[in-house]
């Protein structure tokens, strides 16, 4: 069955082009509280499967999430993006959860299309510490139970501004992802474009992939960026992630969580323009 065209936004700028990719969830348009303070580089982002305006496919409709296959629609877009804005055919990755680990499987696949990633608390893990199932998983569990319509995209924004996890994004980035993480349906209301459904298989399907067990052989430059580590958290496990990949760099704010990017997205900028002037 076929797979489907991935969604691929410019996100504005002029200068060395940089590759986003986004959480579990979230959408390319969630990157914009970042690059609004990066004038000197182009950003392009991607909507996953299932996520922002790239529809799951029919692959998935009928199988399971493929993590692998996250990290094959990256390393197509890659290669789409170099050879459409040239750079010698080598990008600036930059991913956030599920898209750090979606760019790093890229560049293990094709390590010529980039010059160097920054993965903000990417999910790999060790075989023995992979999720539980669905009753067992916090994570799972919370997105079946996602509220998932809205009067309005101004609910949605109240909603989600007044309560955690959400409330410590900046008005910028919450506008961000509700402006382009939901569509105004027949019914007039608001409804998420990832839908709770998908956003738990993905959770479900999380440690089903061996990109842990690859790091040793990632080639390209690579900064590991982390929050502060907490318990069950990705960044509990982010600093020993950077140790595993060869001359990584590792970078942990202690005042930031996991939605560090929409949290401090100027200080996630000041770290994307050190890198793009370092790789």
């Amino acid at each position: 069955m076929p797979a489907p065209t991935i969604a691929v936004h410019d996100l504005g700028g002029t200068g060395p082009t940089v590759l986003y990719a986004h959480a579990t969830g979230f959408h390319a348009h969630c990157w914009t509280a970042v690059t609004n303070h990066l004038p000197d580089l182009r950003h392009i982002a991607y909507d996953a499967r299932g996520h922002g305006d790239t529809p799951v496919g029919a692959d998935w409709v009928a199988g399971p999430v493929d993590w692998n296959e996250y990290g094959t629609d990256a390393a197509d877009v890659a290669a789409d993006v170099a050879e459409t804005v040239g750079n010698g055919g080598r990008l600036l990755g930059v991913g956030h959860s599920m898209g750090g680990a979606s760019l790093l499987k890229a560049s293990l696949s094709a390590p010529q299309q980039f010059r160097g990633l920054i993965v903000y608390e990417p999910i790999a893990m060790p075989a023995e510490a992979a999720p539980p199932g669905e009753q067992d998983n916090p994570l799972v569990v919370g997105a079946r139970k996602r509220r998932s319509c809205f009067a309005s995209f101004e609910d949605a924004i109240a909603n989600y501004s007044n309560k955690p996890p959400m409330n410590v994004f900046t008005p910028g980035a919450m506008e961000a992802y509700v402006r382009y993480g939901f569509t105004e349906n027949d019914d007039g209301q608001v409804h998420l474009k990832c839908t709770p459904e998908h956003e738990a298989r993905t959770y479900e399907a999380a440690g089903n992939h061996d990109t842990w067990e690859r790091l040793g052989v990632v080639t390209v430059p690579v900064w590991v960026v982390s929050g502060a580590p907490r318990p069950l958290q990705p960044s509990a496990r982010a600093r020993e992630f950077a140790s595993r990949i060869p001359g990584s760099r590792y970078i942990q704010l202690d005042h930031l969580g996991h939605f560090g990017p929409m949290e401090a997205p100027a200080e996630i900028a000041e770290i994307i323009a050190a890198a793009s002037d370092a790789f």
